[in-house]
């Protein structure tokens, strides 16, 4: 994959060079509450980038290092779609960040590499994340129960977004995001 370029933001394939910058933003409260991870965050991020099943762009703004947006493919041609997943730096959180990071890679996933259906599923509790896809064009489809399991052991709802390829708009900038 190639570099991609938002209004504010480009998502470049993610490289070994990276992970240290990754693993600081993972390694924040904020981020580390909703994606967790051991002791030694910079071997998870590592990991994570190595998985053959996944495919890792970090977020740049004016070239430093803001999150990482992680996509996988179904590929099975009768239930195809792309499922996406991100972080970004609770520092930037609020600007419109995640907002364009999202609809950047929405916008490739449709129109480059041909997906018709696109999910995300962030914590039921997060708003700001869910006012980020909301914006972008994803729809509620409904709550997953007991979805994750949190740090402390009890499990946690998820909301089940989508958007199909004739809903994803021409976004303007945003200035309001708080993604996380």
């Amino acid at each position: 994959m190639t570099v991609l370029y938002g209004d504010a933001v480009e998502l470049r394939p993610s490289e070994p060079h990276d992970v240290p910058g990754l693993a600081a933003i993972r390694a924040t409260p904020e981020v580390r509450a909703r994606w967790r991870g051991g002791d030694d965050l910079v071997a998870e991020v590592t990991e994570d980038l190595a998985d053959p099943d996944t495919h890792c762009l970090t977020v740049y703004q004016q070239d430093r290092i803001i999150g990482l947006l992680q996509w996988h493919a179904e590929e099975d041609p009768d239930y195809r779609h792309a499922g996406i997943d991100l972080f970004l730096d609770p520092a930037v959180h609020g600007r419109g960040l995640g907002t364009d990071a999202v609809a950047t890679l929405a916008r490739h996933l449709v129109h480059e590499a041909g997906f018709h259906r696109l999910v995300i599923d962030p914590a039921a509790d997060n708003a700001a994340a869910i006012r980020c896809y909301t914006k972008v064009g994803f729809r509620p489809v409904g709550i997953m129960r007991q979805y994750e399991r949190g740090d402390d052991g009890t499990w946690h709802d998820g909301l089940l977004m989508d958007l199909l390829a004739e809903e994803l708009p021409d976004l303007p900038p945003e200035t309001d995001s708080g993604a996380g």
